[in-house]
């Protein structure tokens, strides 16, 4: 147990007198290192848990949890294919899709765009689409006419709800002239804005009739499988293998389609962790030169309350609380400056874009078009005992040659 008296020469300690007060100011450095390691930690991991999480939600969002595909580029049968996949253990809707490159036109703007057609009903259970409607309704979406865009394409093109955009296909019409690109012109029913500058950009919703007209098919290119959850679609694509293998059916989950990108963002996750944590060793060494200054500055202290009859023991426990002292408030002070930042994230930024008059999160940089912050609270433990492990571990060699240091010696050189 720590005495009373320990307690108090600590705090003396660590109160700066002019004589010491260098030892002091490396103990504030110290604290404030510590904080500011702590805090950026915290922060750092939480945006990448919400840069994660937010891509991932949106893109199986628009792309579901499984694609299925046939033998051929093609599946004429899908009626019957979709209303066998849906008795299969773990698969909650299923929604036959044509998807195909064409370029977008309109008001003399061009840009690159990915139709996916679909029916109207498959379209509102995509609550994610549905409830990103930015301008316009789906009732001509239902009726098979018009068709839904992304708002910064809309916006890039220069088209407004009610407009028309042309869509050319490079696969076009086979003439006695050679092939002649396939165009057509279509209302934009409404437009809609995910937050995610790709899609946004890009994708054009058809429906499902009149993308088989233009893409001149009769079936659909794939299947999209939705689960009860993204982490259940390894068990349903076995599941799909297991009940409709024979058919020569092949499921891909969206593990498989986005593994590069996944991965580099975990890579790029823990890298950034090793790094930060860097921040809290050197603020640790601070402490350790800190403390041994102390010590060598207190030597005489030490030898007067050894002949006092202060034990070795209370010796170490005195340096031991001036070092832990530090460590306690630099972790706490990191750790309550790096959940009010990460909380308010995206006000801060705005505020600093305001301020400077610079674009610091650019949705065609980053893919999203606002900052995205999760905070897990077991990650912010592990941030918070390694911040406080660090700093013990940081005091017990001063502590420990603090205790050894011989009273005769010290006074012998005052």
């Amino acid at each position: 147990m720590f005495k009373a008296f320990e307690w108090m020469m600590a705090a003396r300690y660590l109160r700066a007198r002019r004589r010491e007060g260098f030892v002091s100011v490396i103990a504030w450095f110290s604290l404030l290192g510590i904080a500011l390691g702590v805090a950026t930690l915290i922060i750092v991991m939480s945006v990448m848990n919400g840069f994660r999480e937010e891509l991932l939600s949106r893109i199986l969002g628009i792309n579901g949890h499984i694609n299925v595909y046939g033998q051929t580029r093609e599946i004429t049968d899908y009626p019957t294919l979709a209303a066998q996949l849906s008795k299969v253990d773990g698969v909650q809707t299923v929604t036959p899709m044509i998807e195909g490159q064409v370029m977008a036109t309109g008001k003399g703007d061009s840009s690159g765009a990915m139709v996916r057609g679909l029916s109207g009903e498959d379209f509102k259970k995509r609550t994610l689409l549905a409830d990103s409607i930015h301008a316009g309704s789906l009732k001509l979406f239902e009726e098979g006419e018009g068709v839904v865009i992304g708002s910064r394409l809309a916006q890039k093109l220069g088209l407004w709800v009610g407009d028309k955009i042309t869509l050319i296909s490079p696969k076009g019409n086979v003439t006695a002239f050679g092939t002649v690109p396939r165009m057509r012109a279509y209302t934009i029913a409404a437009t809609f804005d995910i937050g995610m500058y790709e899609y946004d950009s890009t994708f054009v919703f058809m429906p499902l009739k009149a993308a088989q007209n233009y893409f001149r098919v009769k079936g659909v290119n794939y299947l999209e499988v939705m689960t009860p959850t993204a982490g259940q679609a390894d068990e349903v694509t076995y599941n799909i293998m297991r009940d409709m293998g024979r058919l020569g059916i092949n499921p891909v989950d969206w593990k498989r389609t986005n593994a590069s990108f996944f991965n580099a963002l975990q890579v790029e996750r823990n890298v950034m962790f090793m790094i930060l944590t860097l921040i809290i060793i050197v603020a640790a060494f601070n402490i350790i030169s800190g403390l041994i200054m102390l010590v060598k500055d207190k030597g005489k202290d030490i030898a007067i309350l050894r002949t006092m009859g202060a034990s070795r023991g209370s010796i170490m426990r005195i340096f031991f609380i001036s070092g832990a002292s530090v460590g306690v408030f630099g972790t706490a002070g990191g750790f309550a400056l790096g959940l009010a930042f990460a909380e308010n994230i995206e006000t801060i930024r705005r505020w600093i874009e305001s301020l400077s008059g610079t674009n610091l999160f650019a949705a065609e940089i980053y893919f999203l078009s606002k900052l995205p912050a999760i905070v897990d609270y077991g990650e912010v433990g592990l941030v918070v005992a390694m911040g406080l492990g660090l700093s013990f571990l940081a005091t017990l060699y001063p502590s420990w040659r603090a205790a050894r240091l011989d009273p005769v010696e010290a006074l012998r050189y005052e």
